[in-house]
């Protein structure tokens, strides 16, 4: 995606964001991180949409994806590109009111469908059948992480690929949370990064997409293919 292909989608999606969250009760979509890819800070504002950046140059190819299952998608804010690169996507949340109420000003396109992760679990969906699973910001959240990430590579085509994201929770993150206001306590988090991918690499082959950024390391951005 081209850098002004990228800023109308960020601009476009931001407005969204901050529409929904001036009409919506404080503090009720935080988890889903409308503060972040909304906030004022242009600094706060260009990290977190830089993580989206890197994952859609990355997931690049010349020909389309068959199925992608965005796991914990949040208010959505990959659907847009997701269904223009695959025939198929699943967007599977535990709380879908972020994204119902997004859907009021960008529309989900025909070939996503929507699941609530609250009533049907990631067993339920067919094994060995996704090509890529899009997991960003979300497995510092889970309970049970190893059964999660077990049960999430079994859904991947032997050649498919699982793609993550997560906090660095480290010394430098906790003063910029507490820096960039009272949404950001985390206090919904189980882990940081580090521990994601330390259970990752018991189950499959790591690969790096991007550190956000040295030599402040605040947010890891990588790929895991089965073993």
């Amino acid at each position: 995606m081209k850098t002004n292909d990228f800023n109308t989608y960020k601009s476009r999606y931001r407005s969204a964001i901050r529409q929904v969250l001036a009409e919506s009760e404080k503090g009720r979509l935080d988890e889903a991180a409308f503060p972040a890819y909304s906030h004022r800070n242009p600094v706060i504002n260009w990290l977190f949409w830089q993580r989206l950046r890197k994952v859609i140059e990355h997931i690049q190819r010349p020909t389309m994806y068959d199925n992608i299952l965005d796991f914990g998608c949040g208010s959505g804010v990959m659907l847009p590109h997701l269904s223009q690169i695959s025939s198929k996507v699943i967007a599977m949340d535990v709380d879908l009111l972020p994204i119902e109420l997004v859907q009021a000003y960008i529309p989900l396109a025909s070939n996503v469908e929507v699941k609530d992760a609250s009533k049907i679990g990631i067993a339920d969906l067919p094994a060995n059948s996704f090509d890529l699973i899009i997991a960003l910001d979300v497995l510092e959240h889970v309970k049970d992480l190893p059964r999660t990430l077990n049960e999430l590579l079994s859904l991947l085509k032997p050649d498919g690929q699982l793609i993550v994201s997560g906090p660095t929770e480290n010394i430098l993150y906790q003063i910029g949370r507490k820096i960039a206001g009272p949404e950001y306590s985390g206090a919904y988090h189980e882990r940081g990064i580090a521990e994601i991918k330390n259970e990752l690499i018991k189950l499959a082959r790591i690969g790096p997409i991007a550190t956000l950024y040295w030599p402040i390391p605040l947010f890891e951005v990588f790929t895991a293919k089965k073993l």
